[in-house]
């Protein structure tokens, strides 16, 4: 479920967070309406809890495929709670990009899609791996809150054995598995974003 729901939320939410930068005003492709519009969406989609957000889309989820439960039914939810998020984390990025190196190759002559591939993400990398790492983390929070429309995954454990038949031991080892596994992606983000500053 995290693999999969972050593979399509990163192809989405990593061109949304480059469009809000380049629409930005002063920036390549300005434009303010687009700016404004992916703002407002990706706000409206944040703003709403995954929980929430799971049950509200199910019409959606089900045209999309086919099914409201289980791990499919479960993805599709994931991935639109996590694209916006990844987009503005993105964002947040490419904006610590010195504007003063952009400049510098746009008065080359260099290429739009150049600049944004050779200097923007390049410059953000390890910004941009940080923000992955926090939405690996939240994509984990969420898809254990999935174990309630069938998804399985430690969420659905930890409230069929530890909750609905009270085995304590169940939750607690639930979590403490949980704990160790947010622990283990922030110490690999971190690593891999201290090895792309020093590159």
């Amino acid at each position: 479920m995290v693999s999969i729901s972050l593979l399509f939320s990163v192809l989405i939410g990593l061109p949304l967070g480059v469009l809000l930068i380049l629409t930005r005003t002063g920036n390549a492709w300005e434009n303010r309406f687009v700016y404004q519009l992916l703002n407002l969406v990706i706000n409206v989609i944040r703003s709403i809890p995954f929980i929430i957000l799971l049950f509200f889309i199910l019409p959606f989820t089900k045209l999309v495929v086919g099914t409201t439960i289980g791990v499919k039914g479960a993805i599709v939810p994931l991935i639109v709670h996590s694209a916006p998020s990844i987009a503005r984390l993105m964002e947040s990025a490419l904006l610590e990009v010195d504007s003063g190196v952009v400049e510098a190759y746009k008065s080359m002559g260099i290429r739009t899609r150049d600049i944004i591939w050779h200097v923007l993400l390049r410059e953000a990398r390890p910004s941009i791996v940080l923000g992955l790492t926090i939405a690996v983390i939240s994509l984990v929070g969420a898809t254990a809150m999935a174990g309630l429309v069938g998804a399985g995954g430690l969420g659905d454990l930890a409230y069929r054995f530890g909750h609905l038949r009270y085995e304590v031991d169940v939750m607690y080892v639930t979590v403490f598995i949980l704990i160790l596994l947010v622990q283990g992606l922030q110490t690999i983000g971190n690593r891999m974003a201290a090895k792309y500053k020093k590159d």
